[in-house]
């Protein structure tokens, strides 16, 4: 099997580096020299596509490939990768798994509420409309093209080298406090997992929630991971008090439980990683 990832950012490098033995080769983008340098480093095929501009090899391994990942978000003017390479996309005569990832966050606020993949989205933002445009464009390709895509909608993502203990590491963590607010997260193995058995079991227009167990507070985890490592905790700041920026500010604008359901049911996903616990536990032991 041949895989094409467009954008080889945190979570597809961490799937490519654990399941490269299961691809005959692998192919991923980057916006820069330096990414595709460290691509090649990983025994992958570096391409480079910036949006605007484009390897002109790219046609031919998508020609080529027969699963396709996409983690490049949408931009100001749609999704690049669909106004780019979607005619050639449609047309691979090998291509028969699309994976697409997005985000939760295309659910909106539900004041703490619990959302499914059949809780209608909302654009509650620029960002979430454009998310919301994307995946619907996707799914119209694979049903007009004939191409199994599944989009899968993660929750935050993090693992080594990111998250509460890295923040904590690099001395920047900070435990900001809005009553009653909660977050999924998603441990970086966790989407790996996920991929992997969808990758088993093409199903075209489906949509997973990709989450934990346990939707909690951001400033419990901080502290959490705080008490792992053995160092004190950030004092707690009031969100009303807290310096954001504009991007950081609209995520804690919207309060969500999401369901995991649909991937431990139907595609048989265990989780390495349950919940936040178990994930920071893992990172602190392996250094």
């Amino acid at each position: 099997m041949n895989l094409f990832c467009f954008g080889a950012g945190y979570s597809l490098r961490h799937f490519i580096d654990t399941r490269r033995t299961r691809f005959a080769s692998v192919t991923g983008t980057a916006r820069s020299q330096e990414g595709v340098d460290r691509l090649s480093r990983m025994g992958v095929a570096g391409r480079i596509f910036d949006g605007a501009s484009a390897d002109s090899r790219i046609a031919d391994d998508v020609a080529a490939a027969d699963a396709l990942l996409v983690s490049i978000p949408p931009g100001d003017d749609g999704d690049p990768v669909l106004a780019a390479f979607g005619q050639e996309i449609a047309a691979s005569p090998r291509l028969s798994w699309i994976g697409y990832l997005s985000t939760i966050g295309v659910y909106g606020d539900h004041a703490g509420g619990l959302v499914d993949e059949a809780t209608p989205t909302e654009a509650s933002s620029p960002r979430a409309a454009a998310r919301i445009a994307a995946e619907r464009e996707w799914l119209a390709l694979g049903a007009r093209a004939g191409k199994a895509v599944q989009i899968f909608r993660l929750a935050g993502i993090y693992g080594p080298g990111r998250g509460a203990v890295e923040q904590l590491r690099r001395g920047v963590a900070r435990r900001i406090v809005k009553p009653g607010q909660v977050f999924n997260r998603i441990h970086v193995e966790d989407i790996a997992r996920t991929l992997d058995a969808s990758l088993a079991r093409p199903c075209a227009g489906a949509i997973y929630n990709v989450c934990d167990d346990e939707p909690a507070p951001p400033q419990d985890v901080v502290a959490y991971a705080a008490e792992l490592m053995g160092v004190p905790a950030p004092r707690e700041t009031p969100f009303e008090e807290a310096d954001m920026s504009p991007m950081a500010r609209d995520f804690y604008a919207s309060c969500k439980r999401a369901s995991n359901a649909r991937i431990r049911e139907e595609l048989g996903v265990d989780l390495a990683f349950p919940t936040y616990r178990e994930g920071l536990a893992a990172i602190v032991a392996g250094g």
